[in-house]
């Protein structure tokens, strides 16, 4: 991975012996960056992030792509979506990345840089460029990723690529990405071109789509729950303004009282 101009970035090593650093030593690193505690409710998501990076980057197979970094950023924020306090998320990414020896700002550049392609490709488009990658005339970036997969021998697949790879697909179609039968049926065709497990493939993107869900309902009862909160809260504060403010008449005849005390 590039550096980016204002920051030093931690190279992912390159011999599996040498350099290699521990699960510890990210989430210190992490923690480094990232200085505040995190959120109980989101916690396991961003430590299950965290230990998934940090394998990949010291596994001497692996090599980032944009794919993979659409797949990272994908499921931060869709299973980050209502973190409190909100400044804390940047932070909190930043941390995930170059505790893994990586840069946010590449990650996110190349995220978009492969969802803007695939946004432009039709249905027709993206199922030609899933399933026979090499014979598509059209010159697009997430051709050229998927052709290079398709010919490499020593692909390192990962359950982040294959979430890279259906939010690609659903910039083209989100219904198709929904489709029951749809879906499958084109997964095992682009498992087949890109010699990807097929099982594992789909049940990654199962128990993703199936944690993505239970987050939002998640979300859905915490903000209901700091709504009620923040009622309760006005409704202290409208009483206690209420009854600190005594009717005028009240208070005249209080007055003699006070003085003869």
């Amino acid at each position: 991975m590039r550096a980016s101009a204002h920051h030093t970035v931690t190279q992912l090593p390159v011999n599996p012996v040498e350099n290699v650093r521990t699960v510890s030593d990210t989430k210190r690193a992490f923690y480094q960056i990232h200085t505040r505690p995190v959120n109980s409710i989101y916690r396991r998501v961003v430590e299950e992030l965290m230990v998934e990076m940090h394998l990949l980057s010291v596994n001497v197979g692996f090599q980032y792509d944009p794919v993979y970094a659409l797949g990272v950023v994908s499921s931060f924020d869709r299973l980050m979506r209502g973190y409190r306090p909100e400044k804390d998320k940047d932070s909190i990414f930043e941390a995930l990345c170059r505790s893994t020896g990586g840069d946010p700002h590449q990650y996110r550049r190349d995220a978009e840089a492969i969802a803007a392609a695939a946004r432009v490709l039709s249905q027709d488009d993206l199922s030609a460029i899933l399933t026979q990658p090499e014979t598509v005339s059209i010159d697009n970036p997430l051709k050229h990723q998927l052709q290079s997969i398709s010919s490499a021998s020593n692909f390192k697949y990962s359950r982040l690529f294959a979430i890279g790879l259906l939010a690609a697909i659903e910039q083209v179609d989100a219904e198709l990405a929904k489709d029951d039968k749809q879906l499958p049926a084109l997964l095992s065709e682009v498992s087949g071109v890109l010699a990807l497990p097929e099982d594992k493939l789909k049940k990654d993107l199962e128990l993703y789509l199936s944690n993505v869900g239970k987050m939002e309902q998640a979300q859905s009862v915490m903000a209901d729950v700091l709504a009620a909160e923040r009622k309760k809260r006005a409704d202290r504060e409208r009483a206690k303004a209420e009854s600190s403010q005594s009717p005028e008449g009240e208070v005249e005849s209080q007055e003699p009282e006070t003085e003869n005390s």
